[in-house]
C-alpha cells in the first residue's frame, strides 16, 4: 500500500488488553462489598413507542458567592441518546418488545434513526439475541432473516453471505460504519453489541463496499461499557471436544462516569465440527470511551488469532454432470491434513463534538492488518475436467496460498437538524476514504492425484519452498456525499434525497516481478431517493430508488486476460413496502427489484461483463413479544433471480445459478411458567433448491435445519448464573451450501453448552 508504507509493525494488543483485564478484575474485587445490582444476562426490554429526543443539558452557571458549599454526590448522567439525534456515539437505539431486535440503528449517512422512519428494509439484532442463541460469529445471528443465507459452513475459511440473492463477502462487513476494519474471515460474536442489516444496495449509506456488494450491507456495532460495572466468566463447550473460556469485564470511571473501559477475551481449543480436526482460537478486544457534555470519543483495539487443522473444504462440481452428487458426511474432510492460520489486528477510533445542540461534527479512523496462511487443495487441474463428477471423483492438486491485507479506513462529516419554515431537515455531509494493499503467494505441488469426496486420497506433497506474499493490488476508494431527510406534517411525511460521488483507483501488480500489470482511475455518482408516509403513527408506507457501485474485478488465473482490472459497474434497486407497529409486534412487507451486470467467460476464455441478473422478490417479516414471556421472529423471502440478457439466448429468463427462490426463518424463545428462570427456544431455517448452472438443467435439493436450546438463569452465592445449552442442526441433515457449481457441506449436528458466572 504505497500511501501507507510507514505501517510496518504488527499490533500486539493481547499484552495490553490482558493487563487491563487483570487491573479491572482487581478493582472489581476491591469493590465487591458494595451493594450493586449486576446487569441481567437476559431480560425483556419494555416497549417504547415514542421516538427518543436528543438530551439537552443545561450549561453550568458560575457561582457568585465566595463561600463554596460542600459538593453533593451526583447521579451519573445517562449516556447520550442517539436515535433521532445528530449523534451516533452513546446509547444505542432501545430494544423493541422482546429484546431481540432494536427499534432502530445507525444507517451511515442517515445517522441513527428509528426503523419506522427510514425508506429501507432494515433489521437490528441485539446482543441479547446473540448470547441466547450462543452465536460464535455474526453469521450465526444473521441467518435469522430469510433474506440472508450463508454459502460457507462453520470452521471454514470465511463467512460468505448471500443477501437478496447476491453475494456479500466477509470483507464487506462494516465496523462502526467503516469498511475493512474487522476480520475478512469471521467477526467474533463476543465483540458485538448490535448487528445492523440493510437490505439492498448501500453505496450512498456508507460508500462503495470494497468487495462490490449490492444485495445488502452488514454493520457491526462494538460493545461499550454500560452504566453498571460487572465481571463475567463463561466456560464454553462445543462438540466434539472444543473447550473455551470467555472473560468479560466492564467499568466506568470519573466523577460523572464519563470514562468507560470494557474488555473481552476468548480462548478456545479442541476438535470442532471436522473429525480429526482442531480449532484453536484467541481473541482480545479492548474498548474505551469518553462521554462529555459535548465531546464523545471511542477506541477499539482487537487482536484475533485462529489456527485450524482440517478446516471445512470447498469444491467445484463439474458443470456437465448428469446428476448432482450426494453430500458426504459433514464431519469428513475430502482434503485431509489441511492447515489454516488467520491473524487479524485492528485499532479504530471515533469522535463526535456537538458544535450546537443541532449540529455535530464527527470523524473516524482505523487501521487493520490481516494475514492468512493455508493449504490450498484444488480440483481445478489443467488438462482434466474441473470439479467432482456425479460419483464424487475428482483430480486433486495441492498448494500453499498465503495472503495479507493492510487497510486504512476513515470518514469525517457534519450532521445537522434544522427547520426552514414548515419543513424539517436532517442534513449530513460526509467524506470517506479507504485504502487497502493486498498481496499473496501461491506455490503448487506441481503434480495431481485422483481422489474422491467419500474416500479421499492423501494430499500431494509440496516440495517447493513457501514464498512470502508479495503485493498484488492497491485499491483506494474515496467519496463525497450529502443527504437530506425532509419532514412534513409533524413527521407524517419523510422525504430523503442524496448522492455520493465515488472515486475508485485500483492498481494490479505481478506477484512474481512486482511490475504493475494494469490500472484504472474512475469516478461515478450514485443517487438515492426515498419517501416514508405515515397515515397513522404506527404505520409506515415507504418506497426507494437506490444505486449500488462495485469496483472492477482483478481477473484471476485461468482466464486469457488474467491480471486485467475490469471497470467499476452500477446496480439499481427499486423497492416499496409497509411497516406496522402493532404495539408489541412489528410486521413488515416489501417488494423489490435489483439489477446488476453479470460476469461471464467469453469464447476467447476472457472474464467480462455481459448480460444482467435481475432479482425480483417479496419479503415478509414479524418480530416482537407475541405473549408475555414468549418472544419470536419470523420471515419469508420469495425470489425470482432472472437472467434477463445472457450470452446464450437460450438461457434468457432462466434462474441465476446458486440462488434459491424461497427461504424461511422462524424462531421462538419462551419463559416456562413452571420453572422460574427456565427458557426454551427453537429455530427453523428452510432454503429451497437452486440450480447448478445457468442452463437450469440440474437443481440442488431443498433443505431444512432445526435448532433447539434452553437456558436457566439462577444465582450462586447471590451472584447471577446463566446456563445455556443449544443443539444446531438437531436432525443432523446433510445438504450442500452453494453459489452454483462452488459447494461446501453444511455443518453437522453441533452441541454448544456454556455457563455465565457474574462476579
Amino acid at each position: 500500500m504505497s500511501n501507507f508504507k510507514n505501517h510496518k509493525n504488527r499490533f500486539r494488543f493481547w499484552v495490553t488488553t490482558s493487563a487491563v483485564s487483570l487491573g479491572l478484575a482487581g478493582m472489581g474485587a476491591l469493590q465487591s462489598n458494595a451493594q450493586q445490582a449486576l446487569p441481567p444476562v437476559s431480560v425483556d426490554a419494555p416497549q417504547q413507542r415514542s421516538q427518543a429526543k436528543p438530551i439537552v443539558r443545561p450549561r453550568a452557571v458560575p457561582q457568585r458567592s465566595v463561600r463554596v458549599a460542600p459538593r453533593r454526590p451526583t447521579e451519573p448522567p445517562a449516556p447520550v441518546v442517539t436515535m433521532g439525534s445528530t449523534r451516533t456515539i452513546g446509547a444505542p437505539a432501545p430494544a423493541y418488545a422482546g429484546g431481540q431486535v432494536a427499534q432502530g440503528g445507525t444507517l451511515g449517512l442517515l445517522g441513527s434513526t428509528n426503523g419506522m422512519n427510514v425508506p429501507f428494509s432494515t433489521v437490528n439484532y441485539t446482543s441479547q439475541l446473540i448470547e441466547d442463541q450462543q452465536a460464535r460469529t455474526a453469521a450465526d445471528t444473521l441467518i435469522n432473516d430469510a433474506s440472508v443465507r450463508l454459502t460457507t459452513g462453520s470452521n471454514g475459511f470465511d463467512d460468505t453471505f448471500q443477501i437478496r440473492g447476491f453475494t456479500v463477502p466477509a470483507g464487506d462487513v462494516g465496523f462502526n460504519g467503516l469498511y475493512g476494519l474487522v476480520s475478512s474471515s469471521h467477526v467474533p460474536a463476543q465483540i458485538i453489541e448490535r448487528i445492523e442489516l440493510l437490505k439492498g444496495p448501500g453505496a450512498l449509506i456508507n460508500g462503495m463496499a470494497p468487495g462490490g456488494s449490492v444485495g445488502g450491507g452488514i454493520n457491526i456495532v462494538s460493545k461499550r461499557a454500560p452504566e453498571i460495572p460487572f465481571a463475567r466468566l463463561t466456560p464454553i463447550f462445543m462438540s466434539a471436544g472444543n473447550y473455551g473460556l470467555h472473560a468479560e469485564t466492564s467499568r466506568r470511571f470519573g466523577e460523572n462516569k464519563e470514562w468507560g473501559v470494557r474488555f473481552n477475551g476468548v480462548g478456545r481449543n479442541g476438535e470442532a465440527s471436522i473429525d480429526g480436526g482442531n480449532w484453536q482460537s484467541g481473541l482480545g478486544a479492548l474498548s474505551l470511551d469518553y462521554r462529555g457534555e459535548r465531546l464523545r470519543w471511542t477506541l477499539d483495539a482487537i487482536s484475533q488469532n485462529d489456527d485450524t487443522r482440517n478446516f471445512r473444504p470447498q469444491m467445484t462440481i463439474a458443470s456437465n454432470v448428469p446428476a448432482i452428487p450426494a453430500p458426504p458426511d459433514a464431519r469428513s474432510n475430502w482434503y485431509p491434513g489441511t492447515m489454516l492460520r488467520q491473524r487479524d489486528n485492528t485499532i479504530a477510533s471515533g469522535i463526535e463534538y456537538d458544535l450546537t445542540e443541532a449540529l455535530t461534527a464527527y470523524a473516524g479512523l482505523g487501521y487493520r492488518e490481516g494475514e492468512n496462511a493455508q493449504s490450498f487443495p484444488d480440483s481445478r487441474v489443467a488438462g482434466f475436467t474441473s470439479g467432482i463428477d456425479a460419483l464424487g471423483n475428482f483430480r486433486l492438486i495441492n498448494a500453499y496460498y498465503d495472503s495479507y491485507t493492510k487497510t486504512v479506513s476513515g470518514n469525517v462529516g457534519l450532521r445537522s437538524r434544522f427547520e426552514t419554515g414548515f419543513i424539517g431537515h436532517a442534513v449530513n455531509v460526509a467524506f470517506t476514504g479507504y485504502n487497502q494493499e493486498a498481496g499473496n503467494a501461491y506455490v503448487t505441488s506441481g503434480y495431481s492425484v485422483p481422489s474422491n469426496i467419500y474416500n479421499p486420497s492423501p494430499l500431494p506433497v509440496i516440495t517447493a519452498a513457501r514464498n512470502a506474499p508479495r503485493r498484488a493490488s492497491d485499491t483506494t476508494l474515496t467519496s463525497v456525499a450529502v443527504a437530506d431527510t425532509m419532514s412534513f406534517l409533524n413527521d407524517a411525511v419523510l422525504v430523503t434525497v442524496g448522492g455520493r460521488h465515488q472515486m475508485v483507483k485500483q492498481d494490479a501488480f505481478s506477484t512474481l516481478t512486482g511490475a504493475m500489470t494494469s490500472s484504472y482511475d474512475a469516478a461515478a455518482t450514485t443517487p438515492l431517493a426515498g419517501v416514508v408516509f405515515k397515515p397513522w403513527q404506527n404505520v409506515s408506507l415507504y418506497a426507494n430508488y437506490a444505486e449500488g457501485l462495485s469496483q472492477g474485478t482483478i481477473v484471476g488465473p485461468g482466464y486469457s486476460n488474467a491480471g486485467a482490472v475490469l471497470a467499476p459497474f452500477k446496480s439499481t434497486q427499486q423497492e416499496a413496502g409497509v411497516k406496522v407497529d402493532w404495539g408489541n409486534i412489528t410486521t413488515t412487507a416489501a417488494v423489490f427489484q435489483i439489477a446488476r451486470p453479470s460476469q461471464i467467460r467469453t469464447a476467447s476464455n476472457a472474464l467480462a461483463y455481459d448480460g444482467e441478473q435481475r432479482n425480483r422478490g417479496v419479503e415478509l417479516s414479524a418480530y416482537g413479544l407475541l405473549l408475555p414471556g414468549l418472544r419470536g421472529m419470523a420471515s419469508a423471502t420469495f425470489l425470482r433471480p432472472e437472467l434477463t440478457s445472457p450470452t446464450n439466448p437460450l438461457e434468457r429468463g432462466n434462474d441465476a445459478p446458486g440462488v434459491p427462490d424461497k427461504t424461511f426463518s422462524a424462531g421462538l424463545d419462551w419463559d416456562t411458567p413452571w420453572v422460574r428462570g427456565l427458557a426454551l427456544n427453537g429455530r427453523v431455517i428452510y432454503t429451497s433448491g437452486s440450480y447448478l448452472t445457468s442452463a437450469n438443467l440440474l437443481r440442488f435439493p431443498d433443505w431444512t435445519r432445526v435448532d433447539v436450546g434452553a437456558r436457566y438463569a439462577t444465582s450462586l452465592n447471590g451472584r447471577p448464573v446463566t446456563i445455556r445449552a443449544n443443539i444446531e442442526n438437531l436432525f443432523d441433515k446433510r445438504y450442500w451450501l452453494t453459489t452454483g457449481t462452488f459447494v461446501t457441506a453444511a455443518s453437522p449436528r453441533t452441541y454448544i453448552v456454556s455457563a455465565a458466572f457474574d462476579f
